[in-house]
Protein backbone atom coordinates (compact mmCIF):
# COMPACT_ATOMS: atom_id res chain seq x y z
CA UNK A 1 0.00 0.00 0.00
CA UNK A 2 1.11 3.36 -0.43
CA UNK A 3 2.11 5.92 1.78
CA UNK A 4 -0.42 8.34 0.91
CA UNK A 5 -2.99 5.60 1.06
CA UNK A 6 -5.86 6.01 4.11
CA UNK A 7 -6.32 2.45 5.93
CA UNK A 8 -9.57 1.77 3.89
CA UNK A 9 -11.51 0.31 6.63
CA UNK A 10 -11.52 3.52 9.47
CA UNK A 11 -12.32 5.78 6.07
CA UNK A 12 -15.64 3.67 5.37
CA UNK A 13 -16.43 4.01 8.65
CA UNK A 14 -15.99 7.33 8.93
CA UNK A 15 -17.62 8.08 6.03
CA UNK A 16 -20.74 5.98 7.16
CA UNK A 17 -20.63 7.99 10.56
CA UNK A 18 -20.95 10.91 8.71
CA UNK A 19 -23.57 9.95 6.59
CA UNK A 20 -26.11 8.95 9.19
CA UNK A 21 -25.09 12.19 11.19
CA UNK A 22 -26.05 14.11 8.00
CA UNK A 23 -29.16 12.28 7.19
CA UNK A 24 -30.36 13.05 10.83
CA UNK A 25 -29.16 16.60 11.07
CA UNK A 26 -31.15 16.68 7.33
CA UNK A 27 -34.59 15.49 8.99
CA UNK A 28 -34.19 17.94 11.98
CA UNK A 29 -32.93 20.76 10.55
CA UNK A 30 -35.52 22.91 9.05
CA UNK A 31 -37.65 26.94 9.79
CA UNK A 32 -40.28 24.88 12.00
CA UNK A 33 -38.51 23.19 15.13
CA UNK A 34 -39.28 19.82 15.46
CA UNK A 35 -37.91 17.54 18.14
CA UNK A 36 -36.02 14.04 17.63
CA UNK A 37 -38.82 11.90 19.62
CA UNK A 38 -41.62 13.66 17.62
CA UNK A 39 -39.77 12.53 14.63
CA UNK A 40 -39.35 9.22 15.99
CA UNK A 41 -43.42 9.32 16.67
CA UNK A 42 -43.76 10.28 13.19
CA UNK A 43 -41.83 7.28 11.82
CA UNK A 44 -43.31 4.86 13.84
CA UNK A 45 -46.70 6.09 13.27
CA UNK A 46 -45.89 5.82 9.70
CA UNK A 47 -44.43 2.44 9.87
CA UNK A 48 -48.35 1.42 11.40
CA UNK A 49 -45.90 0.51 14.93
CA UNK A 50 -47.29 3.30 16.37
CA UNK A 51 -50.94 4.06 15.56
CA UNK A 52 -51.99 6.31 18.14
CA UNK A 53 -49.95 9.88 19.13
CA UNK A 54 -49.98 13.31 20.19
CA UNK A 55 -47.99 14.87 17.02
CA UNK A 56 -49.95 17.19 14.88
CA UNK A 57 -51.22 15.98 11.26
CA UNK A 58 -49.00 19.22 9.85
CA UNK A 59 -45.91 18.20 11.85
CA UNK A 60 -46.09 14.64 10.24
CA UNK A 61 -46.88 15.97 6.77
CA UNK A 62 -43.50 18.26 6.94
CA UNK A 63 -41.35 15.33 7.70
CA UNK A 64 -43.18 12.86 5.47
CA UNK A 65 -43.56 14.98 2.38
CA UNK A 66 -41.16 17.82 2.77
CA UNK A 67 -37.95 16.63 4.61
CA UNK A 68 -37.80 13.24 3.91
CA UNK A 69 -38.27 13.36 0.02
CA UNK A 70 -35.43 16.53 -0.06
CA UNK A 71 -32.84 14.04 1.63
CA UNK A 72 -33.48 11.35 -0.55
CA UNK A 73 -33.36 12.95 -3.59
CA UNK A 74 -30.15 14.99 -1.63
CA UNK A 75 -28.73 11.46 -1.49
CA UNK A 76 -29.29 10.09 -4.60
CA UNK A 77 -28.49 12.74 -6.50
CA UNK A 78 -25.04 13.73 -5.68
CA UNK A 79 -24.52 10.00 -5.46
CA UNK A 80 -25.15 9.37 -8.97
CA UNK A 81 -23.01 12.48 -9.86
CA UNK A 82 -19.88 11.74 -8.10
CA UNK A 83 -20.03 7.86 -9.60
CA UNK A 84 -20.72 9.12 -12.80
CA UNK A 85 -17.68 11.04 -12.14
CA UNK A 86 -15.80 8.09 -11.03
CA UNK A 87 -16.73 6.43 -14.36
CA UNK A 88 -15.62 9.07 -16.50
CA UNK A 89 -12.45 9.83 -14.89
CA UNK A 90 -11.68 6.03 -15.29
CA UNK A 91 -13.08 5.43 -18.69
CA UNK A 92 -10.79 8.27 -19.95
CA UNK A 93 -8.01 7.68 -18.12
CA UNK A 94 -7.86 11.71 -16.83
CA UNK A 95 -8.73 13.34 -13.59
CA UNK A 96 -10.38 16.75 -15.09
CA UNK A 97 -12.88 13.97 -16.46
CA UNK A 98 -16.26 14.83 -15.29
CA UNK A 99 -20.35 14.60 -16.04
CA UNK A 100 -20.23 18.74 -16.18
CA UNK A 101 -16.86 18.97 -18.27
CA UNK A 102 -17.84 16.80 -20.58
CA UNK A 103 -20.77 18.60 -21.37
CA UNK A 104 -22.96 15.65 -20.16
CA UNK A 105 -24.45 17.47 -17.35
CA UNK A 106 -25.32 20.47 -19.84
CA UNK A 107 -26.79 18.17 -22.43
CA UNK A 108 -29.03 16.84 -19.63
CA UNK A 109 -30.04 20.42 -18.75
CA UNK A 110 -30.74 21.28 -22.02
CA UNK A 111 -33.01 18.29 -22.89
CA UNK A 112 -35.00 19.01 -19.48
CA UNK A 113 -35.50 22.55 -20.49
CA UNK A 114 -36.78 21.37 -23.73
CA UNK A 115 -39.08 19.89 -21.68
CA UNK A 116 -40.17 22.49 -19.89
CA UNK A 117 -40.39 24.77 -22.45
CA UNK A 118 -42.61 22.67 -25.38
CA UNK A 119 -44.40 21.95 -22.21
CA UNK A 120 -44.57 18.32 -21.72
CA UNK A 121 -43.33 18.11 -18.11
CA UNK A 122 -47.10 19.35 -17.48
CA UNK A 123 -48.21 15.83 -18.91
CA UNK A 124 -45.92 13.35 -17.42
CA UNK A 125 -43.10 13.44 -14.66
CA UNK A 126 -41.19 11.25 -16.85
CA UNK A 127 -40.83 13.74 -19.60
CA UNK A 128 -38.11 15.77 -17.69
CA UNK A 129 -36.32 12.52 -17.52
CA UNK A 130 -36.49 10.90 -20.40
CA UNK A 131 -35.87 14.20 -22.38
CA UNK A 132 -32.97 14.68 -19.91
CA UNK A 133 -31.36 11.04 -20.72
CA UNK A 134 -32.00 12.23 -24.38
CA UNK A 135 -29.53 15.14 -23.86
CA UNK A 136 -27.45 13.57 -22.09
CA UNK A 137 -26.43 10.83 -24.59
CA UNK A 138 -26.52 12.93 -27.49
CA UNK A 139 -23.90 15.28 -25.99
CA UNK A 140 -21.64 12.19 -24.58
CA UNK A 141 -21.83 10.38 -27.58
CA UNK A 142 -20.85 13.81 -29.73
CA UNK A 143 -18.04 14.32 -27.41
CA UNK A 144 -16.65 10.49 -27.68
CA UNK A 145 -16.95 11.13 -31.54
CA UNK A 146 -15.17 13.51 -31.73
CA UNK A 147 -12.18 12.47 -29.40
CA UNK A 148 -12.12 9.51 -30.99
CA UNK A 149 -9.23 8.96 -33.98
CA UNK A 150 -8.17 5.36 -35.56
CA UNK A 151 -9.70 3.84 -32.12
CA UNK A 152 -7.63 6.05 -29.85
CA UNK A 153 -8.84 8.81 -27.69
CA UNK A 154 -6.96 11.95 -28.00
CA UNK A 155 -7.32 13.50 -24.06
CA UNK A 156 -7.16 16.98 -25.19
CA UNK A 157 -9.58 16.92 -27.58
CA UNK A 158 -11.71 15.16 -25.44
CA UNK A 159 -11.77 18.13 -22.88
CA UNK A 160 -11.60 20.67 -25.46
CA UNK A 161 -15.04 19.05 -27.02
CA UNK A 162 -16.71 18.70 -24.04
CA UNK A 163 -16.32 21.83 -23.08
CA UNK A 164 -17.53 23.06 -26.84
CA UNK A 165 -20.51 21.23 -26.44
CA UNK A 166 -21.17 22.47 -22.85
CA UNK A 167 -21.07 25.89 -24.45
CA UNK A 168 -23.36 24.75 -27.48
CA UNK A 169 -25.88 23.04 -24.75
CA UNK A 170 -25.76 26.23 -22.48
CA UNK A 171 -26.61 29.09 -25.59
CA UNK A 172 -28.95 26.65 -26.85
CA UNK A 173 -30.85 27.35 -23.10
CA UNK A 174 -30.07 30.73 -22.97
CA UNK A 175 -32.17 30.93 -26.80
CA UNK A 176 -35.30 28.64 -25.24
CA UNK A 177 -34.80 31.35 -21.72
CA UNK A 178 -35.01 34.43 -24.18
CA UNK A 179 -37.91 32.84 -26.36
CA UNK A 180 -39.79 31.78 -23.48
CA UNK A 181 -40.14 35.18 -21.70
CA UNK A 182 -43.35 36.47 -22.67
CA UNK A 183 -44.32 33.50 -20.54
CA UNK A 184 -42.74 34.35 -17.50
CA UNK A 185 -43.91 31.18 -15.71
CA UNK A 186 -41.94 28.97 -17.83
CA UNK A 187 -38.89 31.43 -17.77
CA UNK A 188 -38.97 31.46 -14.35
CA UNK A 189 -39.16 27.40 -14.05
CA UNK A 190 -36.02 26.91 -16.69
CA UNK A 191 -34.40 29.47 -14.80
CA UNK A 192 -34.06 27.75 -11.24
CA UNK A 193 -33.71 24.77 -13.11
CA UNK A 194 -30.59 25.56 -14.73
CA UNK A 195 -29.45 27.00 -11.09
CA UNK A 196 -29.83 23.45 -9.16
CA UNK A 197 -31.85 23.11 -5.93
CA UNK A 198 -34.33 20.96 -3.81
CA UNK A 199 -37.06 22.92 -2.92
CA UNK A 200 -40.67 21.63 -4.20
CA UNK A 201 -39.02 18.06 -5.00
CA UNK A 202 -41.83 14.90 -4.18
CA UNK A 203 -41.95 12.01 -3.83
CA UNK A 204 -42.46 11.79 -7.26
CA UNK A 205 -39.24 12.91 -7.61
CA UNK A 206 -37.99 10.17 -5.22
CA UNK A 207 -39.83 7.48 -7.77
CA UNK A 208 -37.96 9.11 -10.58
CA UNK A 209 -34.12 8.91 -9.31
CA UNK A 210 -34.07 6.33 -6.96
CA UNK A 211 -34.41 3.33 -8.97
CA UNK A 212 -32.56 4.30 -11.78
CA UNK A 213 -29.56 5.45 -9.81
CA UNK A 214 -29.73 2.41 -7.60
CA UNK A 215 -29.94 -0.09 -10.66
CA UNK A 216 -27.03 1.76 -12.23
CA UNK A 217 -25.12 1.58 -9.10
CA UNK A 218 -25.14 -1.99 -8.94
CA UNK A 219 -24.76 -2.35 -12.74
CA UNK A 220 -21.50 -0.61 -12.34
CA UNK A 221 -20.16 -2.83 -9.66
CA UNK A 222 -20.23 -5.45 -12.66
CA UNK A 223 -17.73 -2.97 -14.15
CA UNK A 224 -14.91 -2.57 -10.91
CA UNK A 225 -12.30 -4.66 -12.78
CA UNK A 226 -13.18 -3.61 -16.49
CA UNK A 227 -12.56 -0.14 -15.08
CA UNK A 228 -9.15 -1.11 -13.44
CA UNK A 229 -7.72 -2.05 -16.62
CA UNK A 230 -9.12 0.35 -18.33
CA UNK A 231 -7.35 3.26 -16.06
CA UNK A 232 -4.00 0.58 -17.39
CA UNK A 233 -4.57 1.55 -21.03
CA UNK A 234 -6.80 0.30 -23.34
CA UNK A 235 -3.94 -2.03 -25.32
CA UNK A 236 -3.73 -3.65 -21.94
CA UNK A 237 -7.01 -3.99 -21.38
CA UNK A 238 -7.64 -5.96 -24.60
CA UNK A 239 -4.80 -8.30 -24.19
CA UNK A 240 -6.58 -9.59 -21.39
CA UNK A 241 -9.84 -10.00 -22.86
CA UNK A 242 -11.91 -6.71 -22.07
CA UNK A 243 -14.00 -5.53 -25.10
CA UNK A 244 -13.15 -2.04 -24.44
CA UNK A 245 -15.57 -0.98 -27.14
CA UNK A 246 -18.71 -2.18 -25.75
CA UNK A 247 -17.64 -1.84 -22.09
CA UNK A 248 -17.35 1.94 -23.04
CA UNK A 249 -20.78 2.10 -24.42
CA UNK A 250 -22.18 0.06 -21.84
CA UNK A 251 -20.47 2.42 -19.16
CA UNK A 252 -21.41 5.55 -21.23
CA UNK A 253 -25.28 4.53 -21.04
CA UNK A 254 -25.32 3.47 -18.01
CA UNK A 255 -23.63 6.91 -16.73
CA UNK A 256 -25.49 9.47 -19.15
CA UNK A 257 -28.84 7.59 -17.72
CA UNK A 258 -27.63 8.06 -13.73
CA UNK A 259 -26.89 11.96 -14.78
CA UNK A 260 -29.69 12.15 -16.22
CA UNK A 261 -31.67 11.20 -13.62
CA UNK A 262 -29.51 13.12 -11.12
CA UNK A 263 -30.13 16.66 -13.33
CA UNK A 264 -33.52 16.11 -14.45
CA UNK A 265 -34.67 15.83 -10.60
CA UNK A 266 -32.28 18.50 -9.25
CA UNK A 267 -31.19 20.99 -12.05
CA UNK A 268 -27.72 21.59 -12.67
CA UNK A 269 -25.09 20.75 -10.14
CA UNK A 270 -21.70 21.22 -11.06
CA UNK A 271 -18.25 19.66 -9.64
CA UNK A 272 -19.28 17.45 -7.45
CA UNK A 273 -18.57 14.44 -10.20
CA UNK A 274 -15.46 15.99 -10.81
CA UNK A 275 -14.22 16.79 -7.38
CA UNK A 276 -15.21 13.78 -4.85
CA UNK A 277 -14.07 11.01 -7.03
CA UNK A 278 -10.43 12.91 -7.59
CA UNK A 279 -10.16 12.78 -3.71
CA UNK A 280 -11.65 9.32 -3.09
CA UNK A 281 -9.10 8.20 -6.10
CA UNK A 282 -6.02 10.06 -3.97
CA UNK A 283 -6.89 8.38 -0.81
CA UNK A 284 -8.03 5.14 -1.39
CA UNK A 285 -6.28 4.41 -4.67
CA UNK A 286 -7.01 3.48 -8.26
CA UNK A 287 -9.35 -0.17 -7.22
CA UNK A 288 -12.99 0.29 -8.39
CA UNK A 289 -14.11 -1.77 -5.56
CA UNK A 290 -13.29 0.71 -3.07
CA UNK A 291 -14.07 4.03 -4.84
CA UNK A 292 -17.40 2.66 -6.03
CA UNK A 293 -18.86 2.36 -2.60
CA UNK A 294 -17.22 5.65 -1.14
CA UNK A 295 -18.20 7.41 -4.23
CA UNK A 296 -21.76 6.50 -3.64
CA UNK A 297 -21.44 7.53 0.14
CA UNK A 298 -19.00 10.78 -0.53
CA UNK A 299 -21.10 12.27 -3.29
CA UNK A 300 -24.04 11.89 -0.83
CA UNK A 301 -22.81 13.49 1.84
CA UNK A 302 -21.17 16.56 -0.74
CA UNK A 303 -24.93 17.34 -2.02
CA UNK A 304 -26.14 16.79 1.81
CA UNK A 305 -23.80 18.93 3.08
CA UNK A 306 -24.56 21.89 0.63
CA UNK A 307 -28.02 21.76 1.07
CA UNK A 308 -27.50 21.97 4.83
CA UNK A 309 -24.93 25.11 4.52
CA UNK A 310 -27.70 26.55 2.66
CA UNK A 311 -30.57 25.44 5.24
CA UNK A 312 -28.08 26.93 8.32
CA UNK A 313 -27.13 29.61 6.84
CA UNK A 314 -29.34 31.27 4.34
CA UNK A 315 -32.81 30.95 5.67
CA UNK A 316 -33.74 34.24 4.39
CA UNK A 317 -32.92 34.32 0.70
CA UNK A 318 -33.37 31.49 -1.34
CA UNK A 319 -29.29 30.80 -2.63
CA UNK A 320 -29.71 27.98 -5.72
CA UNK A 321 -27.43 25.01 -4.48
CA UNK A 322 -25.88 24.58 -7.33
CA UNK A 323 -24.28 27.96 -6.51
CA UNK A 324 -22.78 26.41 -3.66
CA UNK A 325 -21.60 23.48 -4.97
CA UNK A 326 -20.36 25.71 -8.20
CA UNK A 327 -18.40 28.10 -5.38
CA UNK A 328 -17.06 25.08 -3.33
CA UNK A 329 -15.76 23.36 -6.92
CA UNK A 330 -14.01 25.84 -9.00
CA UNK A 331 -11.34 26.55 -6.71
CA UNK A 332 -10.61 23.08 -6.74
CA UNK A 333 -10.57 22.78 -10.45
CA UNK A 334 -8.59 25.31 -10.61
CA UNK A 335 -6.06 23.60 -8.34
CA UNK A 336 -5.69 20.78 -10.42
CA UNK A 337 -5.54 23.10 -13.68
CA UNK A 338 -2.30 24.69 -12.17
CA UNK A 339 -0.83 21.36 -11.28
CA UNK A 340 -1.59 20.30 -14.89
CA UNK A 341 -2.50 16.71 -13.33
CA UNK A 342 -3.34 15.55 -16.61
CA UNK A 343 -2.68 11.91 -15.85
CA UNK A 344 -3.89 9.53 -13.16
CA UNK A 345 -1.13 8.10 -11.49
Amino acid sequence: MSDHLLPKKPLFSFLIALFIALIILAILQGPVHISLTQITTIFKQALLLNQHSDVPAWQSSIILDVRLPRMLIAVFAGASLALCGLVMQGMFRNPLASPSILGVSSGASLGAVIAIYLGASLFSAWAIPFFGFIGAIISLALVYRISVRRGQISVATLLLSGVAIGALNVSLISLLLALSLNNWDVARMIIYWTMGGLDGRTWDHVLIIVPIVTSGFILLLFYAKQLDLLLLGEQHAMSVGVDVKRTRRNLLIISSAMVAAAVSVVGGIAFIGLVVPHILRLLLGPAHRYLLPACLFSGAIALLGADLLLTLFFTEQAIPLGVVTAACGAPFFLFLLIKQRFVIN
